[in-house]
């Protein structure tokens, strides 16, 4: 059976993995899903991860998901652009999460990065997600 969001399904193995406090999850690896990943640590909302070549074109990311005090960093995480309605925008209306204290993912022409990145290098593009 082919997947429609592989990105949703990361989101959701995370949020899911941070709910039962495990330690780590693993998910099928790609450029995009390690591109998001690598913003997740830069941020701190992720000890690390680390990609297992299975052979044969498969490999899989093992997350290590990061706790303080017995509670997940990680509070929020949701996809906003989906297969069926992708969600675009300037760098004038990038949108903040819980007042500036969360991020949200672009992918932009320069690459995926956060939001503050994004206004920075002055440019919009898909907003992917938004973690608080």
């Amino acid at each position: 059976m082919t997947m429609t969001d592989p990105l949703g399904d990361m989101l959701t193995r995370i949020r899911n993995g941070a709910a039962r406090r495990k330690a780590s999850v693993v998910t099928p690896a790609s450029k995009l899903r390690a591109r998001v990943l690598d913003v997740l640590q830069a941020e701190g909302y992720i000890r690390g991860y680390s990609e297992i070549d299975h052979g044969n074109g498969k490999s899989e990311i093992t997350i290590e998901l990061k706790y303080y005090e017995g509670a997940s960093v990680i509070r929020e995480i949701g996809r906003v652009s989906k297969p069926g309605r992708r969600v675009y925008v300037s760098v004038k209306s990038i949108p903040q999460v819980a007042n500036g204290l969360g991020i949200t993912i672009l992918s932009t022409p320069k690459g995926v990065m956060a939001d503050h990145q994004a206004r920075e290098q002055n440019v919009g593009g898909e907003v992917l997600c938004s973690v608080f």
